[in-house]
């Protein structure tokens, strides 16, 4: 007989810790320590948190366990500046996490917000696995967690964890609730023994969903949007991305510029660049009309374009747009006054777009074993 899962300490809340602890008598300054453990000294094991007495740790062994992710997957890039993980959840469920390093300091955590995804877009691979379950706050944390200390790991704690893109496995805005309470955990203060991470440097990407965009627009946090556009009409974004049959591009345009209008932060629109699909003059035409739209304001500059060569996939016969369709598009935004980056692809030897080290291994033994 299979013996219950427990929660996890990353399940908790710093209000259900501190009550938890109370309920056993233990004083409110036990909390402040064993928040410090889990998101300052990222504590690999319950006996580590050493300013703990003993019959605290083996109770709180009792009751929790640390982590309830084992990684089954791990892989290095070539150019050593990628790596990323496949996850397997206490209950079966897969999610890849990323690491992207730049030069200078900057470190991204890239993290999923639900197993598999129910948006169906046609050239991700998330999409094409279909939709498991949303993730727990504690989940999506815990995946932040590992990646700090993988670098940690790496470099004896010179460098730590500087940005968060939710950009990973699922559609954010399809588990807002989970997604905001590990946002607000994670940017809980250094001086409070929380994780400490600026509002600033992170950032939910959406592929549409127009009432989480309202709604987001409400929140009094500082944290960028970015709306995984890819097709400036409605005929081809219904082909790409089919929530747009549900929240066409009108309504779309519409949501994104109150948000703007409300927040005045820059809004990123992300394009992956298909060949002869959505890299044409046309789209470029068309994006530069949407942006303005989007703009609050004529002398607004406030949407940005990303764009990033498709990274290919087993479910999709498209391939990355040739430099020079890009270079044409771009020039179309460039003439336009329209702000715009060509992302550069990371990690496409180690199947780092969406997805794709799912599905690679769902039907090969894993490369390797860790527990976190």
């Amino acid at each position: 007989m299979q013996l219950p899962i427990p929660p996890s300490l990353y399940d908790l809340t710093r209000e259900q810790l501190t009550d938890r602890l109370a309920e056993w008598g233990e004083p409110v300054f036990r909390a402040r320590q064993i928040w410090h453990w889990l998101y300052q000294r990222l504590a690999d094991s319950i006996d580590a948190m050493t300013d703990l007495p003993r019959a605290l740790r083996d109770r709180l062994k009792q009751t929790y366990a640390l982590g309830r992710m084992t990684a089954v997957a791990e892989q290095h890039s070539s150019d050593g500046w990628t790596r990323k993980w496949l996850f397997r959840l206490a209950d079966g469920s897969e999610i890849e996490t990323v690491l992207m390093e730049y030069d200078g300091l900057r470190r991204t955590a890239c993290v999923s917000s639900q197993a598999g995804c129910a948006m169906d877009c046609s050239f991700c691979a998330t999409g094409q696995m279909g939709f498991l379950r949303n993730l727990r706050a504690g989940e999506i944390v815990e995946q932040v967690i590992w990646v700090a200390r993988a670098l940690r790991a790496k470099t004896d704690g010179d460098e730590r964890l500087s940005n968060l893109v939710l950009m990973g496995m699922g559609e954010p805005f399809a588990n807002y609730n989970n997604v905001m309470e590990a946002i607000h955990r994670l940017m809980s203060p250094e001086a409070e023994g929380g994780f400490g991470l600026g509002a600033r440097k992170i950032t939910v990407s959406t592929v549409g969903l127009v009432p989480g965009i309202r709604r987001f627009a409400e929140e009094s946090v500082q944290v960028n949007l970015a709306v995984s556009l890819h097709a400036a009409t409605d005929a081809l974004r219904n082909q790409l991305v089919p929530i747009n049959r549900r929240y066409p591009l009108r309504e779309l345009v519409s949501a994104t510029r109150d948000y703007l209008r409300k927040t005045n932060r820059r809004v990123s629109y992300e394009w992956a660049m298909i060949d002869g699909v959505n890299d044409t003059v046309e789209q470029a035409e068309a994006l530069v009309e949407l942006v303005r739209q989007t703009n609050p304001r004529p002398d607004a500059n406030l949407v940005h374009v990303n764009m990033i060569p498709l990274n290919p996939t087993g479910g999709y016969a498209g391939r990355a747009s040739r430099r020079a369709r890009i270079e044409q598009f771009r020039d179309v935004l460039a003439r336009a006054g329209i702000p715009n980056t060509l992302r550069v692809r990371r990690g496409i030897d180690i199947s780092a777009g969406c997805g794709q080290l799912k599905a690679e291994t769902a039907q090969a033994a894993p490369e390797k074993q860790t527990s976190g």
